[in-house]
């Protein structure tokens, strides 16, 4: 379910014609919104207005235009891919890829806009955001005979929210999770996500609600 070629079509050239198009705007109106009191920008408007012609429309335009294609790229690694087969399941997005065996799957689901694959332990063995035709996705996955989860997590009921010091988790858990924490309070994304994997080796399964971390156990031995 990778991006169609229309759709890619639409993404690689209408970005970037509108881009030009917002480029060529830009220009034309640059004079007159730089008279106008209220208009904010004004220093940048009445420089861009300053600017002789034609080099100045040619320089808006190709502005836009390298804008456009910047949106573009960025659409493109926003978009998860995901191929179904009866035997596997292949998950993509920008650099990063990820193979299961059918075998290896006991529940898919959404979780926001997040893919999750769990295992026959109840780990997770995928967990990938990204903008995908959610519709699309249900079907592919039911067609191919995968256990598909409409009504989402069905350990949902099984998470915690987590609270520091809770007796229940080991002294090694709560340094990564009050970690977690702080990487989530400054959005540090990247770091969110390995501390996730290094706590999914304890064989516990994290979800995210609102900044506060969920928590639930695997039935897979913990690696402490």
């Amino acid at each position: 379910m990778a991006l169609t070629r229309g759709e890619r079509a639409l993404v690689w050239a209408g970005f970037p014609l509108a881009g030009a198009a917002l480029g060529w705007l830009v220009k034309a109106v640059a004079g007159w919104a730089a008279s106008l009191p209220w208009t904010p920008f004004q220093g940048p408007l009445e420089l861009i207005a300053s600017f002789p012609e034609p080099q100045a429309t040619v320089g808006c335009l190709v502005l836009g235009l390298v804008g456009g294609l910047v949106v573009a790229l960025l659409a493109e690694d926003d978009h998860m891919a995901v191929t179904v087969d009866d035997d596997r399941v292949t998950v993509a997005r920008g650099s990063s890829s990820r193979d299961v065996r059918r075998a290896s799957i006991e529940a898919v689901f959404l979780d926001g806009k997040q893919l999750v694959l769990l295992g026959r332990e109840t780990e997770e063995l995928v967990r990938q955001g990204g903008d995908i035709d959610t519709g699309r996705l249900e079907r592919a996955f039911l067609a191919h005979g995968y256990p598909w989860c409409a009504d989402g997590d069905p350990h949902g009921a099984d998470y915690r929210r987590w609270v520091p010091d809770l007796p229940d988790l080991s002294p090694g858990a709560h340094a990564l999770l009050k970690a977690r924490a702080r990487a989530l309070k400054k959005k540090d994304r990247a770091d969110a996500e390995l501390l996730r994997a290094e706590l999914a080796e304890l064989g516990i399964v994290l979800r995210d609600r609102d900044g506060r971390q969920y928590w639930r156990r695997t039935g897979r031995p913990p690696r402490e």
